[in-house]
């Protein structure tokens, strides 16, 4: 077998983070570089031919389509070159999510395209990057991870960009998938995949877009009132995301008030603030114009909403269709 060619891009993130002291709970995260951190990983003997670039080396709460913008160009360049078998992202696992979707949303399935992060800092006790980032390797190297879309690798599991929400704010078994829980199985010297590729072959679904339209969360709670979605929506609005109570619900005087939106033409998408469960439409979400966010989690049903409305789709049915196959 050849020795694979893989091309690496850090953002920073924990993976990348230093504590004063080998046990302090806090840390500064994105303060190791990408020389360095290559030079981390060549000590593990992993057979791979690694390139590095610097895109950000921040926290991924900072993550925005400025730095989206470049990290998407530079990954579109990588995959067009023959020499390239695949792309691996040190990201931060705040938004890990979110940048998975979105380059999902946006690429190809034709080269293995990998996230990995942290859930510990370099100078912790237990540092698990550099395992995580070898089960990526493990993954971006194998010809078979093409055509499933953009992976994040954590924990010995391998997730789809769709699936992938992290649950828990401590420990390495912070990530879930939902619907499915993981689509494989790694370690540095093993990988197992549950199934076959199911996105074979495919081009990307939209064109990326760093100017994407204006679609914030409402997160409900107990005793909202409409004056709260008042104090969201402005005149540069394109689109609301519930976060809904359960399966993506609300007060009524709040439904009623987004009700009234949606019969203005504003996109309106019901997704829940739980982890798990689908939201199905409901009777009333035909006379609403409301569209279900099925398996999609509030940040990622914002994601997929902004590349509808960029793409010109506001017809609540043709939205509709799209969350029933993100």
């Amino acid at each position: 077998m050849n020795t694979p060619n893989l091309t690496v891009f850090a953002t920073g993130g924990t993976i990348a983070g230093k504590a004063d002291s080998a046990t302090r709970h806090d840390y500064r995260p994105g303060q190791i570089g990408i020389a360095e951190f290559l030079g981390l990983v060549e000590e593990l003997g992993i057979a791979a031919n690694l390139t590095g670039e610097q895109i950000a080396n921040i926290g991924s709460e900072d993550m925005g389509p400025e730095i989206w913008q470049r990290l998407h160009l530079a990954i579109s360049k990588s995959i067009a070159d023959p020499d390239c078998d695949g792309v691996i992202v040190t990201h931060g696992t705040d938004t890990v999510e979110e940048t998975a979707f979105l380059l999902d949303l946006t690429l190809p399935t034709s080269k293995p395209v990998v996230l990995v992060g942290a859930m510990r800092p370099a100078t912790a006790v237990g540092y698990d990057g550099l395992r995580n980032f070898a089960n990526a390797m493990r993954v971006a190297s194998d010809p078979d991870a093409a055509g499933r879309g953009v992976l994040v690798v954590m924990g010995d599991r391998v997730f789809a960009a769709r699936d992938i929400r992290k649950s828990r704010t401590r420990g390495t078994d912070a990530f879930q998938g939902f619907p499915r829980a993981s689509v494989g199985l790694v370690t540095p010297s093993s990988l197992d995949w549950f199934g076959a590729p199911w996105r074979v072959g495919e081009e990307a679904r939209f064109p990326f877009r760093a100017d994407l339209p204006d679609v914030p969360i409402l997160f409900v709670h107990a005793g909202m009132t409409p004056d709260y979605v008042a104090r969201l929506v402005t005149d540069e609005t394109c689109g609301v995301v519930v976060s809904g109570l359960g399966e993506g619900n609300m007060p009524d005087p709040v439904r009623q008030a987004l009700a009234a939106m949606a019969a203005e033409g504003m996109p309106l998408v019901r997704a829940s603030r739980l982890d798990e469960g689908l939201v199905d439409r409901e009777p009333e979400d035909d006379e609403n114009r409301f569209v279900a966010a099925r398996a999609l989690n509030p940040q990622k049903a914002r994601i997929l909403l902004q590349m509808l409305i960029a793409a010109g789709v506001s017809d609540p049915a043709a939205i509709q269709r799209a969350f029933d196959n993100p």
